[in-house]
């Protein structure tokens, strides 16, 4: 039987690591030692930044929709609450498009809101 040789995979495996590393400052773009350090550390925190940025969205959605209902004189929660109670399943970010796109498509929904609730203000 032949003798197996890991210089491919070896070869393979250092080229994959260093293509991920293209960009870095100094040694981490060229020193493999460095970059696989470099690689795996940026790896896990853009894996964390993906979950992050969700949240993130999520706030600036609800801050957006917060500002356009107050000026109608509801809170954001009591706008939600009058969503729900109207059988309205519009997601935060359609409603935060729908702020900053279609104000009168929005001013509906603020209405239908507000009609679910009472008819109050806040």
């Amino acid at each position: 039987m032949s003798r197996s040789l890991s210089s491919n995979g070896r070869v393979r495996r250092r080229k994959r690591i260093l293509k991920l590393a293209k960009g870095f400052r100094g040694r981490c773009g060229t020193n493999y030692k460095a970059a696989k350090d470099a690689v795996s550390k940026a790896l896990a925190h853009s894996y964390v930044a993906r979950r992050d940025r969700k949240g993130s969205m999520r706030r600036l959605w609800i801050s957006r929709i917060n500002a356009s209902v107050r000026t109608q004189g509801l809170s954001y929660s009591r706008f939600m609450n009058g969503l729900l109670q109207a059988g309205i399943a519009l997601n935060r970010k359609v409603l935060s498009n729908m702020a900053i796109e279609d104000p009168g498509a929005f001013q509906t929904v603020i209405d239908a809101s507000k009609k679910a609730l009472g008819g109050g203000a806040c």
